[in-house]
């Protein structure tokens, strides 16, 4: 029986892990993991003997990828990490993603600039996933304002999801052999005409096995002349959006999270476009019981006012227990958990490095 909460937590200068026994009481810290280089991305891997992952990229020493198989108590480097050919002329910048495959040694990995890159033996060789990487479209993507960053992977049998910023939603139904844009009443508002084929800046997706075909999207929202094209569902795998923006304060934000007992329930963090910090200065997450047809603003326990920080797209997370916790994580370094699905808040760390990414599983 599970009973233990892990948790990933990737920051600018390393990553940490936080334990705790199911009850949720007290968190014990360790870490820095890589110490003094940032981590944008962390796996935990439960199939089998549990592993963790978790990217490190140096902008001097290049990308590494890091394994522990004792729970995160110690990390040694993969043998190697995704990388262009000499001929291909493109550099990874950063690792965005790291995602369980269809078996046990498999990882998916997105990077920057946006590609797709595939291991078969547990992270200690990599091969590029050429229907992405070199998609008709790749290069002409562009980066936005956090680079050009393939930050979603999502496996569904034979299909795969891929959000890109700058590149919008691209969608396998072969397995990953081939990939076609799939951006149908996705907008990007920072263009002229904002309904295009691709090109659009999608910050997350999300989706939950017991509504097969049903997907959420955190897209780049924020314009009022273009209102409602931040937070979308689509009902058919994929190939056409909604709006489900109505009620909340912003439909700019990062993150966009599932409820893993019920697919109708989903969460997101609201900020503000101009500056990507809370409205207001008064931090909320708000959810929504049914689907995204209406929502409620969870905020007991956090602060009233005076809290600029920003929430990035892989920041925050939720447990699988009974009664789900969530856990986000903020530029300015602290971690918060909100017991009973959000309805209570507290600070577990208020003094971290900034964080970029939180995962957490229960083992």
């Amino acid at each position: 029986m599970a009973n233990r909460i892990l948790l990933c937590i990737g920051t600018k200068k390393g990553l940490f892990v936080a334990e705790s026994a199911s009850p949720r009481r007290r968190f014990t810290l360790r870490g820095p993991f890589g110490p003094g280089v940032a981590v944008y991305s962390a796996l935990v891997d439960t199939r089998g003997t549990p592993r963790l992952y978790a990217s490190s990229c140096n902008p001097f020493f290049g990308m590494k990828v890091l394994r522990s198989t004792d729970l995160g108590k110690t990390f040694k480097e993969t043998k190697s990490a995704p990388a262009f050919s000499k001929e291909d002329g493109r550099a990874v910048a950063n690792i965005w993603s790291l995602e369980a495959g269809g078996n046990r040694k498999e990882l998916w990995c997105g990077v920057e600039p946006a590609a797709l890159f595939k291991s078969r033996d547990g992270g200690d060789s990599w091969e590029m996933v050429s229907g992405i990487s070199n998609h008709e479209h790749a290069r002409k993507w562009h980066p936005g304002n956090g680079g050009l960053c393939m930050h979603t992977i999502l496996r569904d049998g034979k299909r795969v999801h891929l959000g890109i910023s700058t590149g919008g939603h691209y969608l396998s139904e072969d397995g990953g052999e081939t990939f076609a844009a799939a951006n149908q009443g996705i907008g990007a508002g920072f263009l002229p005409d904002p309904f295009i084929e691709f090109g659009q800046c999608v910050h997350k997706i999300a989706r939950h096995s017991g509504a097969p075909g049903r997907l959420y999207m955190q897209n780049h929202g924020g314009f009022p002349e273009h209102p409602g094209i931040g937070v979308l569902r689509s009902d058919d795998h994929g190939h056409t959006w909604r709006s489900i923006a109505d009620g909340l304060p912003s439909d700019f934000g990062f993150p966009i999270l599932v409820h893993p007992h019920d697919p109708d329930t989903i969460y997101v963090m609201p900020l503000e476009a101009p500056t990507r910090t809370c409205p207001g200065g008064a931090p909320a997450v708000w959810r929504s019981e049914n689907g995204g047809g209406s929502w409620k603003k969870l905020t007991q326990g956090l602060p009233k006012k005076e809290s600029f920080f920003t929430v990035l797209r892989d920041a925050m997370d939720i447990d699988e227990l009974s009664s789900p916790a969530l856990y986000f994580g903020t530029t300015t370094g602290q971690l918060w958990f909100g017991r009973e699905g959000g309805e209570r808040w507290e600070c577990l760390f208020d003094s971290l490095p900034p964080i970029h990414c939180v995962k957490v599983t229960v083992v």
